[in-house]
C-alpha cells in the first residue's frame, strides 16, 4: 500500500497559524496518512512543534508524526517531551539530530546532558514508549558525511536495529539515487521503508539556499531551466510543479512504499500534483 503524507513547519505568527490551519483544511480531503511537523534549526521551534502537533491529533483525524530533535535538550527533557506526546494521542516520531543554528553543515555544539547523535534518541524512544519511529535518509548524502555513502548506510542500519520503523528522506531530483539506497539498505537485510522526499519549488532562491544547507544535488539540466525562470514565480512554480510531478511518476513506477511532500506550509502545488498523478479529487 503506497502512502502519502505531507510535512509543515510550525508558524512564527497567528497570521501563520490561520494559514496552517486552512493548508491543513485543504490537504485533509486527500485523507493522507499522516502530517509531519518540524522543528526550526537549533531546535527554535521546539515548543510551538510539540503545540501544533498536539493541536493536530486532537483537531483532526490525521495520524501526527512530530519530529524530534537532540538539539539544546537534555536527556531529561527530551524524554519529557516523548511523555507529552504519548499523553495526547501521538503514536509517531521522527527522530533526528537536528541542524546547529547555523544549519546542517555548521559545528555540532553538544548539550551537558543530552544527545549527540540521532540513534541515542531512537534507543530512548524506542525505551519511553510504544512509538512508530521514523529517522531521516539522505539519498545525495548527509552533509556530515562528506561523500561516504557506506557511512550513512550503516548509520541507518544501526537505527533500524535500535527500534527505526521507517524513514523519510531529504527532498532530492535524480530518482536513481533513491533506488541505489534502497538496493543497497536492502542488501544489508534492511525491510525499512523509506519514503522518499518530495518538494514542490516555488522560488529559486529558496531551492538554492535549501539544497545548499542539506547537499541536495541539483542536475544541471534542472538548475538551468530554474534559473532561467528565477524572475517569474508563476513559472517557476509550474516547473516546480511539473518537475516534481515526473519525480512522483518515476519513484512510484519504481516501488516506492510512499511519497512524502515538504508543503512549505501551502496546499495547491501539492493538491496540483496529486491531481497530475491521478489521485486529486
Amino acid at each position: 500500500m503506497t502512502t502519502f503524507s505531507f510535512e509543515f513547519f510550525p508558524p512564527k505568527d497567528s497570521e501563520g497559524e490561520n494559514r496552517l490551519w486552512a493548508t491543513i483544511a485543504e490537504l485533509e480531503e486527500h485523507a493522507p496518512d499522516f502530517i509531519s511537523v518540524t522543528y526550526g534549526a537549533g531546535g527554535s521551534t521546539r515548543d510551538r512543534t510539540t503545540r501544533i502537533t498536539s493541536e493536530i491529533t486532537a483537531r483532526t483525524s490525521i495520524p501526527t508524526v512530530a519530529h524530534l530533535t537532540c538539539v539544546g535538550s537534555t536527556r531529561i527533557e527530551l524524554a519529557a517531551i516523548l511523555d507529552t506526546y504519548k499523553n495526547v494521542g501521538i503514536k509517531s516520531i521522527l527522530a533526528l539530530r537536528g541542524d546547529p543554528l547555523g544549519g546542517p553543515r555548521a559545528p555540532w555544539i553538544s548539550t551537558p546532558g543530552g544527545f549527540n547523535h540521532a540513534d541515542q534518541l531512537v534507543s530512548l524512544a524506542a525505551e519511553r514508549g510504544d512509538f512508530a519511529i521514523g529517522v531521516a535518509a539522505f539519498p545525495d548524502g548527509h552533509p556530515a558525511s562528506r561523500g561516504n555513502s557506506e557511512q550513512d548506510i550503516e548509520v541507518l542500519l544501526r537505527k533500524e536495529e535500535l527500534g527505526a520503523t521507517f524513514a523519510t528522506t531529504q527532498f532530492f531530483f535524480d530518482v536513481h539515487k533513491w533506488i541505489e539506497l534502497v538496493e543497497r539498505l536492502s542488501a544489508r537485510g534492511s525491510t525499512m521503508p523509506i519514503i522518499p522526499g518530495i518538494m514542490p519549488v516555488a522560488s529559486v532562491k529558496q531551492l538554492l539556499h535549501m539544497a545548499d544547507l542539506g547537499g541536495t544535488e541539483i542536475p544541471s539540466k534542472i538548475r538551468d531551466r530554474f534559473t532561467e525562470l528565477a524572475d517569474d514565480m508563476v513559472a517557476v512554480r509550474a516547473l516546480g510543479v511539473e518537475i516534481a510531478t515526473y519525480l512522483c511518476q518515476e519513484l512510484l513506477a519504481a516501488g516506492a512504499p510512499g511519497l512524502h511532500f515538504y508543503t512549505m506550509n501551502s496546499s495547491s502545488a501539492t493538491k496540483e500534483i496529486y491531481a497530475n498523478l491521478g489521485f486529486g479529487k
